[in-house]
C-alpha cells in the first residue's frame, strides 16, 4: 500500500513551523501543485480593474484584508464568506512591515493563503497583494539607488512567490514645501513609474501584475484632485512608452494606520472625506481608465461608514488592524499567551513609548510587534480554540462583504480575470528568476 498524501493542513503547518527557508520553499511548492490541481490560482486583479475603469460594472468595493496573525484561519473564515455570498473581489495582502515584524515572508503567506483555498474547497483567481511597498524618505534621500534596489528586491521575491498585485508606496517622498504641485510629486511620481518598469520586467509571461500607486501618505495632508492630475501627468510622462500603468490610485482621506488611540485604549472618532473619495474615483476612471481610488487605514472606522465606500464607488478598502485587535482582545484568547506577550513588548517594544504615552496606548500602538515573535504559540493554539477565535472574525468579514457589497462578485471576476499556471525556474544565485506563464487546464 502506498503512503496517504499528506493533508493540506498538515503541509501548513509545517511550513509555518519551520525556520528553514529552504523547507519553507519546497513545502510552499507543494501546496501551489495542489492549489492548480484544485482549480486554485494565484491572480493578477489588474484585468478586472481595467473592466471597472472602462464602466462594465459598478456598485462595490473590493476589501484587502492584511492578516498579521492566525493567517491560515482567518483565511479560511474569508474563504467560507465568499463561498456562501458568491464572492470573487477580495485580496489578501500584506505590508511590507508587517512581514518584517509577524515572520511572514512572502513564500510563507501566498502558501499558508493558497492552502486555506485548499481546505475550503474554493476555486478560482485568489488575489494576493503586498501592501505598501514603501520607500523609506530618509534611506532614499541619502541614497536614493540603495533604497530602490533593496525595493526592487522585496518585489522579485514577492513576484516569485506569487504576489501579482503590488502597491506602489511612493508617497513618502512628496515634498510639500514645494509650491507647485507638480514639483511636489516629483519623485513619487518618479519613483512609481520606474518600479512599476521593474514590475512588467519581470512578472510571468501572461500576467500582467496590478500595480498600484500613491498620492497621499496616509495620516498627512487629505488628497485633492489636483494632487492627482500632477501625479499622473508626470507619472505617464516618466512612464516607458507601451507600458502598461497603475490600475489604482491610494489617497489621503483623514484615516491613520491603526486609529488615533486615546488615553484608555479606545479609538478617536475619525471624520472620513467621502466627498474626495467619490470625486478622485470618479476621475480615476474617466480620465485614466483606473477602477477608482484605495482607501487605507480603514478597519477601525465606526461599522456605519463602510456601506458609504460603495456608495462613493471607491474602488478598494484596505483593512488590517481590527483583526488584529479581535484575536487579541477575544475571550478565548489565552490570558497566559497575552501576559506573555506584554511582557515581552515591555522589554522589546520599549522604544515604541511615546512621551505621555498610558500603559494602554503603549500596548494598543506596540503589540502587532509581538505577532511575529509568538507566531508559532499562536499557530500551536488547540484547534478548538483558534476555531472559536477565527468565528467570530468570519462573523466581522461576513459583515464587511456585505456592507462593501461584494456579493455575487463572482461573476465579474470569472469573467474578467485569466487563469494563469506559472511556473517559477530559478536560476544560479546573482541571476533572474524565469516565470513562465501558461492558460488552465
Amino acid at each position: 500500500m502506498g503512503r496517504r498524501p499528506l493533508d493540506v493542513e498538515t503541509i501548513v503547518r509545517d511550513l509555518v513551523m519551520t525556520d528553514d527557508a529552504a523547507k519553507k520553499q519546497q513545502l510552499a511548492k507543494k501546496i501551489l501543485d495542489i492549489a492548480y490541481k484544485k482549480g486554485v490560482y494565484p491572480a493578477s486583479i489588474h484585468e478586472l480593474y481595467m473592466a471597472r475603469g472602462r464602466g462594465e460594472f459598478k456598485g462595490f468595493t473590493v476589501p484587502a484584508c492584511n492578516l498579521r496573525s492566525m493567517t491560515y484561519d482567518l483565511a479560511r473564515a474569508m474563504f467560507r464568506v465568499a463561498k456562501k455570498n458568491n464572492a470573487g473581489a477580495f485580496i489578501f495582502e500584506i505590508a511590507k512591515s508587517e512581514m518584517g515584524y509577524t515572520a511572514q515572508p512572502p513564500v510563507e503567506y501566498s502558501a499558508v493563503i493558497l492552502g486555506a483555498a485548499i481546505k475550503e474547497g474554493y476555486q478560482g483567481p485568489v488575489f494576493i497583494q503586498a501592501d505598501h511597498v514603501q520607500v523609506n524618505a530618509k534611506k532614499y534621500a541619502e541614497d536614493p539607488d540603495k533604497e530602490l534596489e533593496g525595493i526592487k528586491a522585496l518585489i522579485a521575491d514577492a513576484v516569485a512567490n506569487h504576489f501579482y498585485n503590488i502597491d506602489i508606496d511612493s508617497s513618502t517622498v512628496v515634498d510639500l514645501s514645494k509650491s507647485d504641485l507638480k514639483k511636489q510629486q516629483l519623485h513619487n511620481y518618479k519613483v512609481c513609474a520606474k518600479l512599476t518598469q521593474f514590475i512588467r520586467q519581470i512578472q510571468p509571461r501572461g500576467i500582467m501584475v496590478s500595480v498600484g500607486g500613491e498620492i497621499g501618505e496616509v495620516g498627512h495632508k487629505n488628497s485633492t484632485p489636483e494632487d492627482m492630475h500632477a501625479f499622473m501627468a508626470g507619472y505617464k510622462e516618466s512612464l516607458r512608452k507601451g507600458l502598461v500603468g497603475i490600475s489604482k490610485i491610494s489617497v489621503q482621506t483623514g484615516t491613520s494606520h491603526g486609529g488615533v488611540v486615546l488615553p484608555d485604549g479606545t479609538i478617536a472618532q475619525v471624520k472620513l472625506d467621502f466627498d474626495t473619495l467619490k470625486t478622485i474615483s470618479e476621475i480615476a476612471r474617466a480620465q485614466y481608465g483606473m477602477c477608482g481610488a484605495v482607501q487605507h487605514g480603514a478597519s477601525t472606522l465606526p461599522g456605519e461608514a463602510f456601506n458609504k465606500f460603495p456608495q462613493t464607488e471607491t474602488g478598494e478598502v484596505h483593512l488590517a488592524t481590527e483583526f488584529q485587535n479581535m484575536i487579541y482582545d477575544s475571550k478565548h484568547f489565552p490570558a497566559a499567551l497575552k501576559a506573555r506577550m506584554y511582557e515581552w513588548l515591555k522589554v522589546n517594544a520599549a522604544g515604541e513609548r511615546k512621551e505621555g504615552d498610558t500603559e494602554d496606548q503603549f500596548f494598543y500602538k506596540a503589540r502587532k510587534k509581538a505577532l511575529g515573535q509568538f507566531k508559532k504559540d499562536i499557530m500551536g493554539l488547540p484547534a478548538d480554540v483558534r476555531a472559536a477565535i477565527a468565528a467570530e472574525i468570519e462573523a466581522k468579514f461576513e459583515f464587511l462583504f456585505k456592507q462593501l457589497n461584494v456579493g455575487n462578485t463572482k461573476q465579474y471576476v470569472d469573467k474578467f480575470v485569466p487563469l494563469k499556471r506559472v511556473i517559477v525556474r530559478k536560476r544560479k544565485e546573482g541571476e533572474a528568476v524565469v516565470h513562465d506563464g501558461e492558460g488552465a487546464d
